[in-house]
């Protein structure tokens, strides 16, 4: 049976080799830094649940001290050059699009052919990861058909993926560190202590003033947590499992799904949802790094909106 440990796997021999071929890089002043971020990023995938908790705790102050020092740099990967690049796009035109077709196809084709074959009364696919496993697989299958349609070196994902993480820098782990943050959040009890001050300090006496409490809570929580899933188990049992749901009678699985599209809204307007605000204008080059918030903004603040309005509609009968 496939587990998680093979998509962990494979995100740790990539790390692995933006690594090597950082510290290669004699045009970066600071390769050894980026080498040994990446180093540790691959390490903490390869072997993380050999380390115990010490080894991973040292293995995050790692992390923190190389980037808060600045120790990281700007490489300069071995990859196409911008003239190339639009020679390609010339050459190849709509059939640049056969690689990011080609994810979504493969992934549908994991989820409902190959999660359900069993071999010798087991599951191809570990049933509770195969959403990740097939997207794992999905990722490869695309990678292999730009490789063979552009005519690539093999070594070019990883040129290209390294010049990525330059871009991004640290911020690239933000959305696992938070992610992992929201789960250490719900273990401590964090939830319990948001409800009671929500409900010691704002008046939900009412149905509609739960339902913009949980939601504008949900938004304003996973702008600082930078992810919808951290602020979600906190905001639901400090505010919408108590209240929302058994005081005021809320169909869960509403309360829960709208909850989730609030924090998504959330999302669309910090800075620390790297992986979404920060990436872009970093690709893009662009001058003003906060360019794609301030463009989502108005649409986020409109759906935050429209799903309190929905939340109050729909959860309650």
């Amino acid at each position: 049976m496939i587990k998680l440990g093979v998509v962990y796997l494979l995100v740790g021999v990539m790390f692995g080799a933006f690594a090597v071929l950082s510290a290669l890089d004699g045009k970066n002043p600071k390769r050894f830094g980026n080498a040994a971020f990446w180093g540790l990023v691959a390490v903490s995938f390869l072997a993380g649940d050999r380390l115990g908790d010490l080894g991973n705790g040292l293995l995050v102050v790692g992390l923190a001290v190389i980037a808060g020092l600045g120790l990281l740099g700007r490489g300069q990967p071995k990859t196409t050059s911008p003239e190339q690049r639009r020679a390609l796009a010339e050459r190849f035109g709509e059939r640049l699009f056969a690689p990011a077709l080609t994810l979504p196809l493969v992934l549908m084709v994991g989820l409902f052919l190959l999660k359900p074959l069993h071999i010798d009364g087991q599951p191809l696919f570990d049933p509770k990861q195969a959403t990740l496993i097939s997207l794992a697989l999905a990722v490869i299958c695309a990678v292999a058909v730009a490789l063979v349609l552009l005519r690539q070196p093999l070594i070019s994902p990883f040129q290209e993926g390294r010049r990525l993480m330059d871009i991004v820098g640290w911020a690239a782990l933000l959305p696992q560190t938070l992610a992992a943050l929201g789960a250490v959040f719900a273990l401590a009890g964090v939830g319990k202590v948001i409800g009671d001050l929500v409900t010691a300090w704002l008046p939900m006496d009412t149905r509609a003033a739960a339902v913009a409490v949980y939601c504008l809570g949900m938004a304003g929580f996973t702008m600082i947590m930078g992810n919808a899933f951290a602020a979600f188990p906190v905001l639901t049992v400090g505010v919408g499992l108590p209240i929302l749901i058994k005081r005021f009678g809320g169909d869960p699985a509403a309360v829960a799904a709208i909850g989730m599209l609030s924090g998504f809204c959330g999302t669309l307007m910090t800075p620390l949802a790297a992986n979404f605000n920060l990436v872009p204008p970093a690709l893009l080059e662009l001058r003003d790094r906060y360019a794609v918030i301030k463009a989502q903004a108005p649409t986020a603040l409109f759906l935050l909106i429209v799903n309190m309005v929905l939340m109050y509609v729909l959860a309650f009968r």
